[in-house]
């Protein structure tokens, strides 16, 4: 899973703002620590879809520095995350990946789709069709 780090800051008119120097689109705030740490996860993946929709490689995470906290990605949109840094660094469509997969193009826009809840095998599948493996461990 993809942990960004992030940096909440007191705002001027209460509240927290938090800010992530990796994802700079990702911008939120809210009332109390609670609330803007849940804030900042929806945030850090709504920031994905810029990203995605501009098929625009996703920076990954840097290292958390003092005043930082990680927020995290949930498993499913890390793993797309990286079918979608592979795809751009292979200059591969999702045409070209619908032949590898030997399935539609619209098969393959729903597994790049961070809205559409897509089953980890499949993911993996498309990863393994460029040549990569998903590895997945706990921590």
């Amino acid at each position: 899973m993809f942990r960004y780090p992030a940096r909440f800051e007191p705002a001027e008119e209460g509240g927290y703002v938090v800010t992530f120097r990796d994802i700079p689109e990702a911008i939120t705030q809210g009332d109390t620590l609670e609330e803007t740490r849940e804030m900042a996860a929806d945030a850090l993946l709504t920031a994905m879809d810029f990203y995605f929709e501009d098929k625009r490689k996703v920076p990954s995470p840097s290292k958390a520095v003092e005043g930082e906290e990680l927020v995290g990605l949930p498993v499913s949109a890390s793993a797309k995350v990286l079918l979608l840094n592979e795809m751009i660094e292979q200059k591969v469509t999702a045409a070209d990946l619908a032949r590898r997969l030997n399935t539609r193009p619209q098969d393959v826009q729903r597994i790049v789709d961070l809205g559409h809840t897509t089953k980890i095998d499949t993911i993996a599948e498309a990863l393994g069709v460029l040549g990569k493996r998903l590895e997945v461990t706990a921590a």
